[in-house]
């Protein structure tokens, strides 16, 4: 079955990103917290980074969330704002602080990396069911989430649980896991996310999470134990990501239309069933291996990774330029000290997607390569 997303309900957005954002600090130098002398404030905060990334990248994104009736969370409306984003579906509470963070500079991976949340209670604990306007929530084509929002109070995982059951009108629903297992005191996170990810239409996962918080190793493990979502993206470290997109008759279905006009791209009916009651083929499974990057910090290359596929699967691009894009986009973040980085150019980023598998393969980025211009980046 195939159609189009109804763009004349709310013309103009393309994603809502909906979750907590924070203040961020970060280390003036390397070490533990307890010998920092200094921090810088940004912000960060998984689905206002994926905002922000693509607003940058020249999409129409709305941002939904709560903070508080502070300086802080002036802050945050204010410079997630100043990259484009919507942010009048903001609500500010009176009651309730914005939530803060302090981290390392070290690898989230490793033990030495440490981070200091002060959330509990904060504004975007209080969303809840029907604290939301569905007319910002449905805006756009796609409705962007995350793992960490479910983790945040039971009123929003009640929420998550709302927006992830499959409902007639709704947009594409894209999911990032994103386990934090310090977020989930009572160890239900792992079940919780499982069954969240099956009620949506896109699913991001790294392999390491998936190994962690379901015991699943390798791709195809993953994708069986999640059959409902019509795309499925394995990250996969350094080593690359793969793509699973469910087969129907001969079409691959990704879960969204393109824009009018355009030529190609994957077919989605708003609210249609896609879970296990459906007509369901085999998976198309596309794999790309990532970048070489001189990394400068890790933090937020995943929301960044999102964005890119997110922002080629707008475009109706086919599956490998939509993982090379994703690809990118986490090496602009890659390569700068806090949560985002500056994205290429649109042209400047097909132009490396295009690139032949030799080429990409011995592309290497550094910092300060999404400023180059077409001759300065180091291709072969």
């Amino acid at each position: 079955m195939t159609g189009t997303v109804d763009t004349d309900l709310h013309p103009g957005v393309e994603v809502v990103c909906l979750g907590e954002s924070m203040v961020t600090f970060l280390p003036s130098l390397p070490g533990r917290l307890a010998d920092v002398p200094s921090f810088a404030r940004t912000i960060g905060g998984a689905e206002s980074n994926v905002a922000c990334a693509l607003a940058a990248a020249g999409h129409t994104v709305k941002w939904v969330s709560r903070v508080g009736a502070d300086g802080f969370g002036d802050h945050l409306v204010d410079a997630i704002a100043a990259y484009g984003v919507d942010t009048s579906g903001v609500l500010r509470d009176p009651d309730r602080p914005t939530g803060i963070y302090f981290r390392t500079a070290t690898d989230r991976a490793t033990d030495a990396h440490e981070v200091a949340y002060y959330r509990a209670g904060s504004a975007a604990s209080a969303m809840a069911p029907g604290t939301l306007p569905y007319d910002d929530l449905w805006a756009g084509r796609v409705l962007h989430v995350s793992g960490i929002t479910a983790a945040l109070s039971d009123d929003c995982l009640a929420l998550m649980r709302e927006l992830t059951g499959r409902a007639p009108g709704r947009p594409l629903v894209s999911f990032d896991v994103n386990h934090r297992p310090g977020l989930w005191r009572d160890g239900s996170g792992a079940r919780v996310l499982l069954d969240l990810a099956r009620g949506a239409d896109l699913v991001f996962v790294g392999e390491d999470e998936a190994a962690e918080a379901w015991g699943l190793h390798g791709g195809d493990a993953i994708r069986a134990a999640l059959p409902e979502p019509a795309t499925l993206v394995v990250k996969r470290g350094s080593a690359g990501a793969t793509v699973y997109e469910r087969e129907v008759g001969g079409t691959v279905r990704t879960g969204l239309a393109p824009v009018p006009g355009a030529d190609t791209g994957p077919a989605f009916v708003r609210g249609a069933d896609t879970g296990p009651a459906s007509v369901r083929g085999a998976d198309a499974v596309t794999s790309v291996p990532a970048l070489r990057v001189d990394v400068v910090a890790p933090v937020g290359a995943g929301d960044a990774f999102a964005a890119g596929f997110l922002s080629a699967t707008l475009r109706g691009l086919p599956a490998a330029a939509r993982l090379r894009h994703g690809h990118l986009m986490a090496a602009a973040t890659l390569t700068v000290p806090g949560d985002l980085g500056t994205p290429p150019s649109r042209a400047d980023a097909d132009r490396l997607v295009d690139l032949d598998d030799t080429a990409w393969g011995t592309l290497r980025l550094g910092p300060g390569w999404t400023a180059a211009t077409e001759r300065e980046v180091r291709t072969p």
